[in-house]
């Protein structure tokens, strides 16, 4: 029989009993930093949980959606343990406004990049060998360099943050290939907590995080992808860019948002379309002056009301709070990137809408891009995936933020319909259109497969056209049998078949439709067809901002909203005094709660959340006098 060995049980003992004070005091030190330091009252989620397992030494790989406050989760561990905590970024152009703001409520933070002198980069090295600074942001590149990796080896480092960790993933919407390079910092830095972040990754793009990035032991946190103040919105497409501008019109009126096109040709037309009727519109791509492009990024950040008209080169890492829309022109490629782009909008909790206008010729560009792309088929037949399942998106009939958080693997949230999105506020009809996709598919079939959408839907309408006549289509069995539909109609059922995968469109042929395997069962009456009925899109009108339960509310009082009023003209002409953004004083919450409260002295500011000591010893007089001069 085994002889149980009580000393080395109670020394177990004794050390699960050390770990678990160790691991209370730190919790109380980190809450106590939270409060002092960012001035709120108590960590959200699994915050804490993932800063506590950090501070302990241990790895971590977080899902959190944006605006969920993953800063903190490497911020508030690099204070607290000893040494920098060096955060790889891709954001150089944004570096400057990380510092900033950090720098705004007393944390030791630097960067290393290219838009420094040589003095200024061996300044903060000094000062990383001397322990100054809490934080240092990198980029992949310049962290990669001999230099740089010899450095951080003589450095006392308490962590390697790596943000926006999807970039790793190949098979991710935002590959950055230097990302990959980043498992040396398992293999010269054992020892030292890695903690890999972003907001978006599906299962696949997880599984290669963590293998690229060799996380295999590292905790997953994967929060709620939830965001209820958004309001998710999808139209039917018919003139994109006046759709736009009546939705602009109707219920953003002078409010930060991002326009998303496809193309630079589209954003620098669209942004001058927008000029033309106006609304304050700036472009923004990567074929810009490296200049231009900086400034309109810079005026987006730091001046209220700025619509940034963008490619998709524009976003990763902007924290600007009070984006209150984000739009889309043009079909995204992936529901990850469709979701990491309208979660820019309302950061700071408050009702935010994301907006899509959708056609098919949205359908008909991404099939195209994705067939003549240079990828090897195995990368094609993922991408076709990833359309085929932002296409579902587009075409249900359930609520979206039901479809969204099932797409990620998310059941909580997603039994049960929202009532926050444009499916559920106004429900579509579906109807069963098995009849009207075999007169389709038939038609198709009559021309031989050889024409595009439009002569097709022609011969289905009976149109007496001179294409028609040359070809004696109007001699066809299908000639005229959909005549009661209109042209628009018919395109909304193409699409929808093009989404369900009954029809695809041959690009080597002038776009010419082409039935696919799947469609014989439909032909045949073997399968039926359910469809979004086709409803005419609608002018939008004036709209009372929706204000989701649990949020911030908007609705302030007279008196109130003038306060507020003050407030934010006060923080723009300090934030142009000190030549930062605005939000990155305070953010509209942090200003609505101080107007709702009033106080009367530095003691009652102090209780507001967003106010922490430095901000406090910083701008808290000068609040107390403006909110006294109103009263």
């Amino acid at each position: 029989m085994e002889t149980i060995n009580f000393q080395n049980i109670q020394h177990v003992i004794e050390a699960n009993k050390r770990s678990t004070e160790e691991s209370r005091i730190m919790k109380t030190k980190a809450l106590a930093l939270l409060q002092s330091v960012f001035g709120y009252p108590a960590f959200r989620g699994s915050q804490a949980e993932i800063i506590d397992h950090v501070v302990q030494g241990g790895d971590a790989l977080v899902l959190m959606p944006t605006g969920g406050g993953k800063s903190l989760c490497y911020q508030l561990p690099a204070m607290l343990r000893n040494g920098v905590g060096v955060v790889v970024s891709p954001l150089i152009a944004l570096m400057q406004d990380q510092v900033d703001a950090l720098a705004e409520v007393g944390v030791r933070a630097a960067f290393l990049n290219s838009s420094q002198t040589f003095q200024q980069a061996l300044e903060i090295e000094k000062k990383m060998r001397q322990g100054e600074l809490d934080l240092v942001y990198v980029a992949p590149e310049r962290l990669l360099t001999q230099r740089c990796l010899e450095l951080l080896e003589i450095c006392p480092i308490s962590l390697f943050a790596i943000d926006e960790a999807h970039c790793v993933s190949q098979w991710g919407h935002d590959f950055r290939p230097e990302y990959i390079k980043l498992s040396v910092l398992h293999e010269r830095f054992p020892e030292i907590p890695r903690i890999a972040l972003t907001a978006t990754a599906d299962h696949a793009t997880r599984a290669e995080i963590i293998k690229r990035l060799q996380l295999e032991n590292a905790l997953q946190f994967v929060s709620s992808f939830d965001r209820p103040n958004i309001r998710y919105r999808i139209v039917e497409k018919a003139s994109g860019r006046h759709q736009l501008l009546d939705f602009l019109r109707a219920e953003h009126t002078a409010d930060a948002g991002i326009v998303y096109c496809l193309s630079r040709k589209k954003v620098e037309e669209t942004a001058e379309f927008l000029i033309q009727h106006g609304v304050c519109a700036l472009p923004y791509h990567a074929g810009l002056d490296t200049k231009v492009r900086t400034q309109n990024q810079a005026r987006f950040l730091r001046e209220d009301g700025i619509v940034m008209v963008a490619t998709i080169a524009f976003g990763m890492g902007i924290d600007k709070p009070d984006v209150r829309f984000v739009a889309h022109l043009d079909l995204p490629k992936s529901i990850e990137g469709y979701y990491q782009e309208t979660g820019r909008a309302g950061r700071d909790g408050a009702a935010a809408n994301a907006w899509m206008s959708y056609g098919l010729q949205d359908v008909v560009q991404q099939r195209r891009m994705i067939d003549e792309s240079d990828a090897d088929e195995n990368y094609k037949r993922l991408q076709s995936g990833k359309l085929d399942a932002m296409l579902a998106l587009c075409e249900t009939v359930h609520c979206r933020r039901c479809h969204l958080l099932s797409y990620f693997g998310q059941s909580e949230g997603a039994e049960k319909a929202c009532g926050n999105c444009d499916i559920c506020l106004n429900p579509p009809h579906a109807f069963d259109a098995t009849i009207v996709t075999q007169q389709l598919l038939s038609a198709i079939y009559r021309v031989d497969q050889r024409f595009a959408a439009g002569h097709v839907i022609d011969v289905l309408r009976g149109m007496d056209t001179e294409r028609i006549q040359q070809w004696r289509h109007n001699k066809l069995s299908t000639y005229g049998i959909g005549s009661e539909r209109s042209e628009a109609e018919w395109r909304a059922i193409l699409r929808q078949t093009i989404a369900q995968g009954y029809v695809r469109v041959d690009y080597d042929s002038y776009n010419a439709l082409k039935l696919t395997e799947t469609a014989r069962a439909v032909l045949k009456g073997e399968k039926s067809v359910q469809m979004r009925r086709y409803e005419k899109p609608q002018k939008a009108t004036k709209q009372k901002r929706s204000v989701s339960k649990g949020y911030t509310e908007a609705n302030l009082s007279i008196e109130t909203q003038q306060l507020f009023e003050k407030l934010r003209h006060w923080r723009m002409e300090t934030a142009r005094l000190h030549n930062i953004p605005a939000y990155v004083i305070f953010h509209d919450s942090t200003l609505r709660d101080i107007a709702k409260a009033r106080p009367h002295s530095l003691a009652d500011l102090r209780g507001v959340s967003g106010v922490g000591e430095k901000k406090l010893e910083t701008y808290g007089a000068q609040i107390v006098d403006l909110v006294a001069l109103q009263t």
